[in-house]
């Protein structure tokens, strides 16, 4: 192999070797003759080089990349996301010094010559012989934006980016071809345009338009001669031009634009002396991507919104493909938030939560009768930071929420007395409901396997004072524990089933409920979301509708729009319309004079019922009006918090139930999200109260709903569902079971054993 003389200059090997290179490029690029491959010289385009006339002629040229706007119901912006920041606009939308000043510091010929300059390749080769590398392109705008088109190809891949941008004669040769069927194609007028859009200006700015935005706040129709010189100045080297970290060396190269442009005449030069005088004039927008930029706190709703798209089939076979879309950018999604409802829902919650208590609270608000997902918030911030998470407590663990979601308790108590009016039984139905009893047995399942209370575990109610008999409005407005036992080993557990996959209620995990007496309790860990949807079918009459975020998408490419088809929620009647309108007249009773009276609204026709779970882990309101159902949920995210002798939102609780925290939090998140709008009537049916001289000392103080809605049961160590006794009821402490209790150690486990008393 030829030596280097000691002077380091090339031997003279070296040299005709250069030069034989120098000639043999210049001359297929001048007459378009087939070059051979010359391996010591690098001229590989794709491997190797048979001939110029063998490289492809065919630019494969992607949609830009742009930004995607999430909207509101009303078309407010939520929030901006994007891979790269750019807003694609047409040539008339870019300001006339922009487009001059660009040509005249990057190709000052660019309107005189062919896809090639010709001067400038001799040039550079001639140079780059003599120095042994490729330092200096003569590229083109036309082979810059060939070059540019690669990079995009190469998306955030960083072995393609590489290849791309790779300087070697093979590399540039391919650029040199494919600019010529570009000049062929486009002419000069839409290659400058499109050399405009996809050039990258720095501080995540890809194209004239955001750079414009990013620097001046402003359109790039509107920049000025030394506005124009400064971002035309940018492109050759977006770090070290940079005028955001370094003024005077920004200032140093847009004097040089603006020099070049007078020596061109775009300017005189009175212009470019007085252009050269006038400061930046910066006027910074700091980039806003993402959905941890979203306004009124809805960045978890922002976040369900890009879930959504991801698992949806329409758009894209395969969630890769999906993703595909989505990092293209270009989208204006019109979602279902409401605004008001989401500021009510924000304010509410940190009203009554710190974001640096002990404990989170999540709500979601639904639209009865379509589905829409109104408004969806927590108390802890969509970040990274302390008191953050990126964990949205609202949505099942695939949507990106927790592990297995949150036990409900009692709130999961409307679902066994749906099931029972489904399968017949009055809602006049009477249970002797004891204080306490062994869990009744067999109890039918749809495999006809029975289920057998061989542990023969017991079931307690809140107090001692608390028996029966109870008929179904007293005992849901009381939310008495032993009369559902007896419910559920009445009607079996398959009504139990069917009713829930009808409204459509899975853990939080994605995993059908398990068939076993404890879920009637509320034992297993279900997200708010699916709560509110569920409890909106009692609202529209026994109507569940499938929640939606998306209303509609225009998908921009290029300068040309389209629509895309979006997910609808679909509809279905989980159960007679009679069985809904007696579970709200029901539940009403539960706000008016139960367990949740403290959450019950004055203005309006409502109802809803509380939940709380093992050692009051868990605490629930879930609740509706004939247009809008809302969940909340407050409790720890990894389950290991007590809410005893806690203190929340600045207020000290001895013991946190249902209707103290997670009531009032509900109450005003639903008036500030309906103040204004109509306030329709439930369908109510009359059922008959219980005959009051039977038993009319019995109970006599429990109208009043006491500070400890929970049971303070025995743990359970002997098996079933999670400590069948211990996590039945409140205050116990389920260890035991083959199917209840949840991982400790995982982030989101619901605890020990199912779930409590109201």
């Amino acid at each position: 192999m030829p030596k280097k003389r000691s002077g380091g200059g090339l031997s003279p090997t070296q040299q005709a070797a250069k030069f034989l290179g120098v000639s043999v490029l210049a001359g297929a690029v001048l007459a378009g003759i087939a070059l051979p491959a010359v391996g010591a010289l690098g001229l590989a385009a794709k491997g190797s080089v048979e001939g110029f006339d063998a490289l492809p002629t065919n630019l494969k040229t992607p949609p830009l990349s742009q930004r995607t706007n999430i909207l509101d119901a009303e078309g407010g912006t939520i929030a901006t996301v994007y891979s790269r920041d750019r807003t694609v606009v047409d040539l008339k939308d870019i300001s006339p010094y922009m487009q001059k000043a660009i040509v005249a510091i990057e190709d000052s010929r660019f309107y005189e010559h062919g896809a090639i300059d010709l001067k400038g390749v001799l040039r550079a080769l001639n140079k780059n012989a003599r120095s042994g590398e490729v330092s200096e392109g003569a590229s083109t705008l036309t082979q810059q934006y060939v070059k540019n088109v690669f990079v995009e190809e190469a998306g955030d891949d960083p072995t393609k980016v590489a290849q791309a941008t790779q300087q070697t004669i093979g590399r540039k040769i391919q650029e040199l071809k494919l600019a010529i069927q570009v000049e062929e194609e486009l002419g000069k007028k839409k290659i400058l345009e499109n050399y405009l859009n996809i050039t990258f200006f720095g501080q995540q700015a890809y194209g004239v338009e955001a750079a414009s935005q990013r620097y001046f706040s402003k359109h790039a129709k509107d920049l000025t001669v030394q506005e124009a010189a400064l971002l035309a100045g940018i492109v050759q080297s977006p770090s070290r031009y940079d005028p955001v970290n370094d003024e005077a060396e920004a200032t140093k190269r847009r004097n040089v634009v603006l020099n070049r442009m007078a020596q061109v005449g775009d300017i005189s030069t009175a212009e470019a002396e007085k252009a050269k005088k006038a400061p930046l004039g910066l006027k910074v927008s700091k980039p806003k991507n993402g959905c941890i930029t979203a306004v009124d706190d809805a960045s978890f709703f922002c976040d369900y919104v890009r879930e959504v798209f991801l698992s949806e089939p329409v758009f894209g076979k395969t969630r890769k493909d999906r993703a595909k879309v989505w990092n293209q950018g270009g989208l204006t999604i019109r979602t279902t938030l409401d605004p008001q409802a989401q500021e009510s829902v924000q304010q509410s919650l940190k009203d009554h939560v710190n974001k640096s208590d002990s404990v989170a609270a999540a709500s979601t608000l639904v639209e009865p009768g379509t589905g829409k997902v109104l408004a969806m918030g927590q108390t802890k911030p969509y970040g990274y930071g302390k008191n953050e998470t990126e964990i949205n407590y609202s949505v099942d663990h695939a949507a990106g929420g927790s592990n297995f979601g949150f036990p409900t308790g009692s709130t999961f108590k409307p679902f066994v007395a749906a099931a029972a009016l489904e399968e017949g039984r009055p809602p006049t139905q009477e249970y002797s409901s004891p204080y306490e009893m062994p869990y009744p047995e067999p109890v039918q399942t749809c495999s006809g396997k029975p289920w057998l209370n061989t542990a023969g575990e017991k079931v307690p109610n809140e107090s001692e004072s608390e028996v029966g008999p109870y008929r179904l409005k007293k005992a849901m407005a009381l939310s008495v524990n032993t009369y559902f036992v007896q419910m559920v080993s009445d009607i079996g557990l398959c009504p139990v089933m069917k009713m829930t996959d009808a409204l459509h209620v899975v853990q939080g995990s994605g995993e059908k409920l398990p068939e076993v007496p404890a879920i009637s309790l509320g034992s297993k860990g279900v997200s708010p979301l699916t709560m509110a949807s569920a409890y909106a079918a009692f609202a529209s009459r026994g109507m569940y509708c499938t929640p939606i975020v998306i209303e509609s998408i225009a998908q921009k490419i290029g300068n040309k729009q389209q629509s895309l088809d979006v997910p609808k929620s679909t509809c279905s009647r989980a159960m007679s319309e009679k069985t809904a309108d007696t579970v709200s007249t029901l539940l009403q009773g539960v706000v008016d004079s139960g367990t949740g009276k403290a959450a019950g609204l004055t203005d309006r026709d409502n109802a809803g019922k509380t939940g709380t779970t093992d050692e009051r882990k868990n605490a629930w309101f879930v609740g509706y009006t004939p247009n809008l159902s809302g969940a909340v949920w407050v409790g720890s995210a990894s389950q290991q918090v007590k809410m005893k002798n806690i203190t929340i939102g600045g207020q000290y609780h001895e013991l946190v139930f249902g209707g103290a925290v997670p009531g009032p939090i509900w109450k005003d998140a639903m008036t500030g999200a309906l103040a204004g709008k109509d306030s329709p009537s439930f369908n109510l049916v009359d059922i008959p109260d219980e005959d009051k001289n039977k038993d009319k000392d019995k109970n006599k103080d429990r109208d009043k709903e006491k500070p400890d809605d929970g049971n303070n049961g025995d743990d359970g160590n002997d098996g079933g569902d999670g400590g069948f006794i211990g996590g039945l009821v409140d205050g116990g402490n389920g260890n035991g079971g083959s199917d209840g209790g949840f991982p400790g150690n995982l982030i989101q486990g619901p605890g020990n054993g199912p779930g409590g008393r109201r």
